[in-house]
């Protein structure tokens, strides 16, 4: 027969059972963990992947700057090295863009591409005109010298926003796909004042 009593003896002792208490709490915590744990692997592949754009950059006009005169094969052939540095992540693909800037010696500088070469989404191009106006920091602007400017530049797509057949999963896109990466290096010649590419344009 239930009675009052009776039931506030199986309160008691429901409350005191701590049988199931283990399994509760791991519930609670694991979902909290794996996404702790996620976090930490995501954040730490981006620094590394943001540290290769820079090497890809630092790498290339490195490359360059070797050289007593360049062609546009060899242009190419260091975008793609420069391009490969970043496996295994293969998520986005990077921008490179290799550009010989030249400091005009007259009493009023101008600050010109001599040549430029592009690899944007596997493909390569010409970068800015032969002759175009450009910028570089006001203390490598020295009449009569010869820069290369070699820049990369990636849209970073963290595991959560990305899918092998370009699917957006989960519908998790907005927030976190597509942060940008990118690096400026200048470098002078090494052994030469200047490096000519004959077939550039």
């Amino acid at each position: 027969m239930f009675t009052r009593a009776g039931a506030f003896l199986q309160a008691r002792r429901f409350i005191a059972d701590r049988r199931g208490v283990a399994a509760l709490e791991f519930a609670l915590i694991v979902p909290l963990l794996l996404m702790l744990y996620f976090v930490t692997m995501e954040v730490s592949q981006a620094i590394e992947t943001n540290k290769k754009v820079g090497r890809i950059a630092s790498m290339a006009g490195d490359l360059v700057t070797q050289q007593q005169e360049i062609f546009k094969a060899d242009l190419e052939g260091i975008m793609q090295i420069g391009e490969s540095t970043l496996q295994p992540y293969n998520r986005s693909v990077p921008s490179i863009t290799l550009t010989a800037i030249e400091v005009t010696d007259e009493a009023t500088p101008k600050v010109q591409v001599v040549w430029s070469r592009k690899l944007v989404n596997g493909n390569f191009s010409a970068g800015p005109a032969k002759g175009s106006a450009t910028t570089i920091p006001t203390a490598l602007q020295i009449r009569g010298s010869f820069l290369i400017r070699a820049e990369s530049s990636l849209a970073y797509s963290p595991v959560i926003t990305w899918a092998a057949d370009a699917k957006k999963p989960l519908g998790l896109t907005s927030a976190f796909d597509g942060i940008s990466m990118k690096e400026t290096y200048y470098l002078r010649p090494r052994m030469s004042t200047s490096i000519p590419c004959s077939d550039c344009y």
